[in-house]
């Protein structure tokens, strides 16, 4: 997309309008008479208020868009490119407001948002923002970065109506946020409490058994339908403290640390739980989903030996998500000691096969990890790659786009509902 294409659409202006017999067709064929390298978000604004429109109603008039020719051009200025690309995902609008910079702009739907229309609404919404509904009123808090958020706003909405491939685009770049987020979060062995506490607060609402065991292991049960027992691990120390002043230094979809450890052993881990916690309602799997976030994994996995085995007792898998490289499902230690049956593996190739991933492969050379305690009590078990590499060291990396693949083959695993019932 031209940034030509990128000005008008935050404004709420197609070139394809003009090839209309619009309102909107009348004002983008004004703006054009300009020269584009003569466009800036200001220079828009004052160009739109000296287009001249007779017979339209006021800027807070109720408008039904699909009876009416929406009249952008009478709108609040920061607001316009929101609605029209609001009305375009099917969300309808009755009036809107930008705040007139009181801090606050608001959107009145004709009706509450589906929950996929909201999902689209809240990986739009930028970082700067934040979104609620009220009474059928779209209410946008942008009070920290004044006007410049809404504009950013309507761009990624316009790009959602554009572009198939954004959506990815965007999940993508809000699981970065998400993961940036527990990469500052410190927890070497035998002081995670402070991970402990933020997993409780996150996990809460979400959960329908949640408690910290003896050994200060983060354990709990998320009902989703009759079916299999499936549990998602992830260790919650590392190996070494994380430096206060560090800095994470990003190049492309790689993250790593001005100095120390980056901490993505096993951070990475958290965070892809973390995401499919959210996706697994919109998935077709129905069972049980249990969650074991780990103490003391980088000296003897002595948390997972811990947990009580009647906690364990009725799982039928367990998936752990602490594997370095890309896309190895991990099935044995060392080639020496199994964690599962050959077939089981292979029910992850399979699913990386259906979601478009069919080079994740099974390998029998994995390290020691919490994977191999939870084999120790009988439950078919594979460990994950989640896109770290050169653990341990300040040389430390994480590719968050690979990171994002676990998500996608996790929730594959379970959408397809692979993980049979053990007898």
């Amino acid at each position: 997309m031209t940034n030509a294409t990128i000005l008008l659409a935050r404004h709420g202006l197609s070139q394809d309008d003009r090839y209309s017999k619009t309102h909107v067709a009348r004002l983008t064929q004004s703006i054009l008479q300009y020269p584009t390298n003569d466009w800036s978000d200001r220079r828009l604004i004052e160009w739109i208020q000296q287009v001249p429109f007779q017979d339209l109603p006021g800027r807070e008039a109720m408008i039904n868009p699909l009876t009416d020719d929406l009249p952008y051009q009478s709108f609040d200025p920061y607001i316009r490119g929101i609605v029209r690309w609001l009305n375009t995902l099917g969300i309808l609008t009755l009036s809107c407001c930008d705040g007139h910079a009181r801090g606050q702009a608001s959107v009145t739907l004709q009706q509450a948002p589906s929950l996929e229309q909201w999902q689209l609404l809240e990986l739009a919404l930028p970082q700067q923002m934040t979104m609620q509904l009220i009474h059928l009123t779209l209410q946008l808090n942008y009070r920290r970065s004044g006007f410049a958020s809404l504009l950013l706003f309507a761009e990624r909405l316009y790009r959602l109506t554009a572009d198939q491939h954004y959506l990815k685009t965007l999940r993508l770049e809000r699981f970065k946020h998400r993961l940036l987020t527990w990469l500052e979060v410190p927890g070497v062995s035998r002081r995670e409490r402070l991970v402990a506490m933020r997993l409780r607060n996150e996990l809460k609402s979400q959960t329908d058994f949640l408690y910290t065991d003896k050994r200060g292991n983060v354990l709990a049960t998320i009902p989703c339908g009759v079916g299999p027992t499936v549990l998602l691990s992830a260790h919650m120390d590392t190996v070494e403290l994380i430096e206060e002043d560090r800095v994470i230094l990003e190049d492309g979809t790689t993250l790593r640390s001005s100095s120390g450890i980056l901490g993505a052993d096993d951070r990475a881990g958290i965070t892809t739980i973390l995401e499919v916690l959210d996706r697994v309602r919109n998935t077709n799997f129905s069972g049980t989903l249990k969650l074991a976030f780990t103490v003391q994994e980088e000296i003897g996995c002595r948390g997972a030996e811990g947990i009580d085995p009647a906690f364990l007792k009725d799982v039928d898998a367990a998936i752990v998500v602490d594997r370095r490289g890309t896309r190895d499902i991990v099935t044995a230690c060392r080639n020496q000691i199994p964690f599962c049956t050959q077939e089981f593996g292979q029910l992850f190739e399979e699913a990386g096969r259906l979601v478009g991933m069919p080079d994740w492969q099974t390998t029998t050379n994995g390290g020691s990890s919490d994977t191999n305690v939870f084999a120790g009590f009988g439950i078919p078990s594979v460990n994950l790659s989640v896109g770290y590499r050169h653990e341990h060291t300040e040389h430390e990396t994480v590719d968050y786009a690979a990171t994002f693949e676990t998500v996608a083959l996790i929730e594959s695993v379970l959408h397809h509902q692979l993980i049979p019932v053990r007898s």
